[in-house]
C-alpha cells in the first residue's frame, strides 16, 4: 500500500510559493513515511552586493532498536540571486526532508 499527498500554494502578490509532499508506505515489512517540504520566498532587490543570509545545514538522526524505529531529518536555508526580465531578485529557500522507517506490527511480533 502506498498513499501520496501533494499539496502546492503559490501566493503570487506575496512573492511566496510552498510545496509540500507526504508520501506512507508499507513494504516488505517496513512502514515509512516521507515528507518534504519547500518554501521561497521571492523579493525584488536594488543590487545584489546586500548582505545575504548564511546557509544554514541542520541533520538529526535517531535509531531505536528497542522500539524498530529510525528518523532522519535534514533541513537547508539559503538563498540566492537571479535576474529576471531585467529584476534582480533575492530568493530565499527552506527545504526539509523528514523519513521515519518503523517495522510493521506483524514484523514486530514474528521478531519476538
Amino acid at each position: 500500500m502506498r498513499d501520496l499527498l501533494y499539496k502546492n500554494l503559490t501566493l503570487c502578490d506575496r512573492g511566496r510559493k510552498i510545496i509540500t509532499s507526504a508520501e506512507v508506505a508499507d513494504k516488505e515489512g517496513v512502514h515509512s513515511i516521507v515528507r518534504r517540504h519547500f518554501t521561497y520566498f521571492i523579493k525584488p532587490i536594488e543590487s545584489d552586493s546586500q548582505e545575504k543570509p548564511t546557509p544554514y545545514l541542520y541533520v538529526l538522526k535517531e535509531r531505536n532498536t528497542k522500539e524498530k524505529r529510525e528518523h532522519f531529518f535534514c533541513k537547508i536555508k539559503g538563498s540566492l540571486v537571479a535576474k529576471s526580465n531585467g529584476k534582480l531578485l533575492n530568493i530565499s529557500f527552506i527545504h526539509t526532508l523528514s523519513v521515519e522507517l518503523t517495522a510493521s506490527q506483524n514484523q514486530v511480533q514474528n521478531i519476538e
